[in-house]
Parts: structure tokens; C-alpha cells; sequence
């Protein structure tokens, strides 16, 4: 018997009613809010939130202020904030680059590539906690990322300690059946589309592997438009987020502020039938969250309902 809290306040049974009365055909794509984006609000407050606002979903990551994976009775904690993301009508993807969650002196640390094979295990157990997390959520996936290579670490070492961090990892995920969505993230190890397939080679190709694919990183630093990535990555693709970003520069700006052409992005996502979470991730900008929140939503919807202007010519290197 789930030990969930009672029946919905009258605000919750509002948010749920306004879903209900939307206007028939919802768009195909579905857009969602980090809540590492929302990092000054209570998880409860972010939720009732982002429902408001008409999210269809929210990446969770697990955080000291919002679900501690770490914190006494997560399988209570977690009941309770299924029951709740049901009264919303908010779908969820699990992610996992919360800051300082495992050290409190290094961001992101330890990692899956660290010289410690105690450090590394830390890391895999975060990560296995939080594919019981995503199964008990019924999440699309569980984010992750691979870390940046200690100095003094040869890259092979360092694909070496990857892939036998995540095995057993990947192995929960099968059991569980929810997939572990890798990203690309510059700077680290697996920084590009082609250090992911890199991994799956290394890994045999496992079934629960998947791709989380940032729309800004993609800008940033892939040979490939961000809407060529989209279609490149369609078979392994099981996450997305998305923001502004700008050439060769990773930080994550809002809808506006850099130099992506959204509506063929928004466009590319449709077209390979991605039914996953569109998530905004702006970790950098909690101090104004609810305003971005509210902000970016209509522009994602105004673009995803842009028809983009054709492509003159298929990209240099493109096998789309």
C-alpha cells in the first residue's frame, strides 16, 4: 500500500481541470522545465508551477532541495512525488548533474573517471539510485554524464574506467526497463555525438543505452547544425533538453540570447518522432526561474508552429 498523502488540495484539482480543457491536437512535442533551472523554489512549488505555466513535463534532478536521493525513506519520498506529478499531469526524466550533491568541495565530483575506485563507485551508486527513482516515477530515463578526465589520466584509461562504471549501471536500467540517456557535454571525456557512439561500440551496443541530446551543445561544438544532430542521433535518442547557446562558447542562455535557429531544431525533433520530454535547461538562471519558466514556454511553442525555410544545400559532412 503506496504511503502517499490524501486527496489533491483544490489548486491541484485546478491545474488538473485546466489540462482537461485544453484545446484539442496538443502539439506533438512535449516541453518540459529542469528543476535545476528552478533551484530557489521547493520541489512542491516548482511542480504546481510548471503545471500553471502548461508544461508537459519537468527534469528532475536529484538534489539536496528537491528529491535527495540521499536523504532517510527515498521510496517514501518518491511514492508521494509520483502521486503528485499525477495530480499535475506532469511527465518526468530523472537527471543527474546536480552540483556538489556528492562532494561538497568539487561541482561535479567525484566522477565515473575519477583514479579512486571508491570515488567511482559513489558515482554509480547516485546513478542506480536514480534508476530506482526513475522506475518508481515511470520516467522516459535517467541522465548522466561520463565527467571531465582527471589530469594525468591517458584517454584510454579513462573510456576503460567509463564503461566499467556504467555496466552495472546499464545493467539495473534493463531490469528496470527505463534507459540511460548518456550526454555529450564539452569538456568532458564523451563531449560529441561521436564519443557516444565511441561509448556503444566500446559497451557491445546495450539495448538500455541512449542519448541525451542538448540542443546548446550541439551549437556550441558539434561539426553538424543542431537540426541535422536531432536527425543523426533519431534511433539512440531518449532525451533532449534545450537553450540558447552561442559558437564555441558553453553557457546556457535563454531562448533569444544566442544564435539558434529553433523552428528546423523543433522541426527535426518532430520529424523523427521523438516522444520523450523537450526539457529547458537553464541551471544558471534559478535566481529568475519562474520568469524564465513562464518566458520560455510560448517561445518554444511559437517556434515548434514556424514552419522553418528550407535548407539550401545539405551541410558539409552531413549523412543525413
Amino acid at each position: 500500500m503506496h504511503g502517499g498523502p490524501g486527496p489533491p488540495r483544490p489548486r491541484l484539482r485546478e491545474a488538473g481541470e485546466r489540462h482537461m480543457t485544453a484545446p484539442a491536437g496538443p502539439p506533438a512535442l512535449r516541453f518540459g522545465y529542469g528543476t535545476n533551472g528552478l533551484a530557489d523554489l521547493r520541489l512542491d512549488d516548482a511542480l504546481g508551477l510548471l503545471a500553471d505555466l502548461g508544461y508537459d513535463g519537468v527534469g528532475l534532478t536529484l538534489d539536496h532541495m528537491h528529491l535527495d536521493p540521499f536523504a532517510p525513506d527515498l521510496a517514501a519520498r518518491t511514492r508521494r512525488l509520483a502521486h503528485r506529478l499525477a495530480a499535475l499531469g506532469l511527465e518526468v526524466t530523472v537527471e543527474t548533474g546536480a552540483r556538489y550533491v556528492l562532494d561538497p568541495r568539487r561541482k561535479h565530483g567525484p566522477t565515473l573517471l575519477d583514479a579512486a575506485p571508491e570515488d567511482r563507485r559513489r558515482r554509480t551508486d547516485l546513478l542506480l539510485r536514480a534508476v530506482r527513482v526513475a522506475a518508481d516515477l515511470g520516467a522516459h530515463a535517467v541522465h548522466c554524464f561520463s565527467g571531465i578526465v582527471p589530469p594525468g589520466t591517458g584517454r584510454d584509461v579513462a573510456w576503460d574506467r567509463l564503461t566499467a562504471s556504467l555496466t552495472p549501471v546499464l545493467d539495473a536500467a534493463a531490469t528496470a526497463g527505463v534507459p540511460l540517456a548518456v550526454e555529450p557535454e564539452p569538456g568532458h571525456l564523451l563531449a560529441t555525438l561521436a564519443d557516444f557512439h565511441h561509448l556503444r561500440g566500446l559497451l557491445g551496443d546495450p539495448a538500455p543505452l541512449g542519448l541525451t541530446l542538448d540542443i546548446g551543445h550541439c551549437q556550441c561544438l558539434e561539426p553538424l547544425p543542431p537540426a541535422d544532430c536531432v536527425r543523426a542521433a533519431a534511433p539512440w535518442l531518449k532525451h533532449a533538453q534545450i537553450e540558447d547557446m552561442r559558437r564555441g562558447v558553453h553557457d546556457h542562455l535563454p531562448f533569444g540570447e544566442g544564435e539558434i535557429d529553433f523552428p528546423p531544431v523543433l522541426a527535426a525533433l518532430a520529424d523523427i518522432g521523438y516522444r520523450g520530454l523537450t526539457v529547458v535547461e537553464l541551471p544558471r538562471h534559478s535566481h529568475a526561474g519562474p520568469h524564465h519558466a513562464e518566458r520560455s514556454l510560448p517561445f518554444l511553442r511559437r517556434a515548434a508552429a514556424t514552419t522553418p525555410a528550407p535548407r539550401s544545400a545539405t551541410p558539409e559532412g552531413s549523412t543525413v
